[in-house]
């Protein structure tokens, strides 16, 4: 087997240490104080931008006020993987609850110019041997990721158990009845006797907290609520013939934006990218799928590449392993297997191979900045796009047509570093370094309530366990679970994401099998005739004491990067982060000790309780 590098320049130990000064001076520039706090809520004026949906009628009905086994919080990916799970153990009275249309969740929502998946479909869409679905290409559209969503949910035959256009507003565990109250938008109670929060990371948009917000004039809107009606176009033709006369600004550069700005600066008549941090973009390469190639692989060969993926975006190829996906997430660990490779696969430890991973890292990003500079003609706009950070500080891009998109005489970037961000806004627009810009629109790419502010990110009012504990109360300090999907004090509640569990680079893995064992847990309660199952507080303990014990530190890294939602926007003191407390051995090392733990049958760590009589499974 052989690996191929890509064609990094070599960097010095000189070069490294100068960058390494440099990527600090950077990020010290863009560190705001008030980190998650420079971002504000969807409420008040804003509270449509999250909650109305531009795309499909609500459909009346009634309040829900009956039972049901299982209330799903979501209809994404997530929430698809987990109903799915419950039906194949046996559990098939559940809702899907999901504030959205149709099944899709972040794919339902978004429809802005461009979108696409930004890793390789064939490992991020699911379910693609059970559905027979073949992606089209590498990097699938949006629309045909939504497309897929439906076809899942056909294939699974989920509609009948959706409750669409519905926001959970409240939940509350009733000790009377055994079972959690479901308030919802559309004055539903329902009592359900388990529930599972699969509202996934990218749920809720969030807004710049910038000075004068409200008193801009103009049109405004969010790239999560495309507004096609003012651009012109449609998502599965985004031809935006109605931008002609329109000066547009877009606030954010990231992987959304990055999508975005080439069919902007075709069709506006004036565009101004502003631009805080800049993101790494690297080629597209959007090679379309190989029919014969797809018809060709053995059952299995999805979560064979899954895996493949995992260990070259995560953690690292084995001697003899191949790169499957061979695209940037897995660049450099291509590269240093292909280096070790090259001198017979000595012996080496981990701080070897991670000393290793680190120059390379420099050469990756060093390769990435010349490509900048090669197709950006202005050098000062070419330097300021230059990402000057690690690798995985910043979500990294891929796209052909953003740099050049800055070579139009009709776009021009307006880097706002110095100042940290827009000064302010006005009634015709806005002002950056001290000058103001008049603009028809105002696009926000600022992303989600990704933070570790739970009530923000999940939006709900209420969710209170066991005597009234809310878990915003009981997460404030850190997560608290057993197994990173269940917490003491709240029985029949099952938690999906970044958690206290393993974490997948392909985030539809990870909910499949976090589905595969709520179903296993969910329908072991119901066989034994419990009414609850909760974590006893010793187990729970236990488990984060061993979580902690085999915890990876990667705060050294995470702390010299640029602010991004990587890293809670530089904010230290923080007890949670996006990416949660992971497994500290890798992520099959993770699912094979869930695994056996199933496959022991004990539910050791869990406590059943029937109506009469107490069981503890230790």
């Amino acid at each position: 087997m052989s690996l191929a590098p890509s064609d990094c320049p070599p960097v010095s130990a000189e070069r490294i240490a100068e960058l390494h000064a440099k990527y600090l001076r950077e990020r010290d520039r863009r560190i705001k104080t008030n980190h998650n706090d420079q971002y504000v809520e969807t409420s008040g004026r804003w509270a449509g931008i999250y909650e109305h949906d531009p795309y499909n009628a609500v459909t009346p009905r009634g309040p829900i006020t009956g039972e049901t086994d299982v209330v799903i919080l979501g209809a994404g990916y997530c929430g698809m993987m987990v109903a799915i799970e419950l039906k194949k153990a046996g559990i098939a009275d559940f809702y899907n609850v999901d504030h959205g249309g149709d099944f899709g969740g972040t794919w339902y929502w978004n429809r802005y110019p461009g979108i696409q998946c930004d890793n390789d479909a064939l490992c991020y869409m699911p379910l693609l041997e059970e559905t027979g679905y073949m992606p089209s290409k590498k990097f699938c559209d949006g629309h045909e990721i939504q497309t897929h969503c439906r076809i899942i949910a056909e294939t699974f035959d989920l509609y009948p158990r959706a409750l669409f256009h519905t926001l959970i507003k409240d939940l509350r565990w009733d000790p009377e009845i055994n079972r959690w109250h479901v308030g919802t938008n559309r004055g539903d109670d329902i009592k359900a006797r388990f529930v599972v929060l699969a509202m996934g990371p990218l749920n809720k948009p969030k807004l710049p907290g910038i000075p004068g917000i409200d008193s801009f004039k103009g049109k405004l809107f969010h790239t999560a609520r495309w507004d096609y009606e003012y651009t012109g176009g449609e998502w599965r033709n985004p031809v935006l013939d109605k931008l002609a006369d329109k000066t547009l600004a877009i606030i954010g550069t990231g992987a959304t934006a990055v999508q975005i700005v080439p069919y902007l600066g075709r069709y506006a008549k004036k565009l101004h990218v502003i631009q805080r941090t800049p993101s790494s973009v690297d080629a597209r390469d959007n090679r379309p799928t190989d029919p014969d190639w797809f018809r060709s692989q053995e059952p299995g060969w999805q979560e064979k590449r899954i895996r493949n993926f995992h260990h070259a975006a995560m953690e690292r190829l084995a001697p003899g392993e191949p790169d499957l996906v061979q695209d940037i997430w897995t660049e450099i660990s291509r590269n240093v297997a292909a280096e070790l490779e090259a001198e017979g696969w000595p012996e080496h430890t981990m701080e070897d191979y991670v000393a290793r991973r680190e120059v390379i890292d420099y050469r990756v990003m060093e390769r990435l900045r010349q490509r900048c500079e090669e197709l950006v003609d202005d050098p000062a706009t070419a330097e300021a796009l230059k990402p000057y950070y690690r690798f995985l500080c910043k979500r990294p891009c891929s796209n052909d047509d953003y740099y050049p998109t800055f070579n139009r005489p009709n776009v021009a970037l307006i880097d706002v570093a110095a100042t940290r961000g827009v000064e302010r806004m006005t009634e015709k627009g806005f002002v950056a370094n001290g000058q103001e810009y008049d603009v028809d629109c105002m696009i926000f790419a600022s992303g989600y309530e990704v933070t570790n502010d739970l009530d923000r990110r999940w939006g709900i009012d209420r969710i209170e366990g066991r005597d009234g504990i809310s878990i915003y109360d009981y997460w404030r300090e850190g997560f608290q679970t057993f197994q990173g999907m269940m917490a003491h004090n709240f029985p029949n509640m099952f938690f999906t994401g970044f958690t206290q569990a393993g974490a997948n680079s392909t985030n539809s893995k990870t909910f499949v099998d976090q589905g595969r064992h709520i179903g296993y847990i969910a329908s072991q309660a119901l066989k034994r005739g419990a009414e609850t199952v909760e974590p006893t507080q010793a187990a729970q303990d236990d488990y984060i004491r061993h979580l902690r014990s085999i915890a990876v530190d990667n705060s050294a890294f995470t702390n010299e990067c640029t602010p991004s939602y990587f890293n809670n926007e530089g904010d230290q003191t923080k007890k949670r982060f996006i990416f949660g407390e992971p497994w500290g051995e890798g992520y099959y090392a993770f699912e094979d000790m869930l695994a056996k733990w199933r496959d022991a049958g004990e539910l050791a760590g869990l406590e059943l309780a029937r109506t009469t009589q107490l069981e503890t499974a230790e």
